[in-house]
């Protein structure tokens, strides 16, 4: 199983789109307090809509009540790693994937990445920026698992065709 671990987001609006990309990709949230905003915002509820019902999400008083709950593969996103997020061997289905992300102002403490250091990673880009906005590093290394799994069990065809609907290779 995927799963996707924030640590104390604080942009209800990241949450969202998230909590979407989780539901679109079968990959289960936790979400560490302190948050900055209760799950039941109008901002998190509007960018995640329709698919909240859907999704499996647990939150977590801290981190320690995180670890002692969960066990499995933990990797970690930080400005601190230096290997990309693709240089890891995710293709083993049967392991719980954790990919751990800090919040938003300060990213993950580094008492808690220091143990982990050879399991820190950093998505590539210029110098031009510290980072990319939260929900889109979620999808990217989500999409770079599910890429190294085969996509498990996700669709590769529009579930919701409609009569009119025109198939490209026909």
């Amino acid at each position: 199983m995927i799963n996707i671990v924030l640590f104390e987001p604080e942009i209800p609006q990241n949450t969202g789109n998230i909590m979407r990309t989780c539901v679109a990709t079968g990959t289960r949230l936790h979400l560490i307090k302190p948050l900055g905003f209760s799950v039941d915002d109008a901002h998190l509820k509007r960018s995640g809509v329709n698919y909240i019902d859907k999704l499996e999400f647990y939150v977590y008083e801290n981190y320690e009540d995180f670890l002692s709950k969960n066990d499995g593969e933990f990797y970690f996103f930080t400005r601190y790693g230096h290997k990309p997020h693709t240089s890891f061997d995710y293709s083993d289905t049967t392991k719980d994937i954790y990919l751990v992300f800090g919040k938003e102002s300060t990213g993950i403490p580094k008492e808690i990445l220091r143990p982990h250091i050879d399991r820190c990673m950093r998505i590539p880009m210029t110098s031009n920026v510290r980072s990319l906005n939260l929900s889109n590093c979620c999808a990217i290394v989500v999409y770079e698992v599910l890429r190294q799994q085969n996509y498990g069990s996700l669709l590769f065809d529009e579930p919701h065709k409609d009569k009119d609907f025109i198939m490209l290779d026909d």
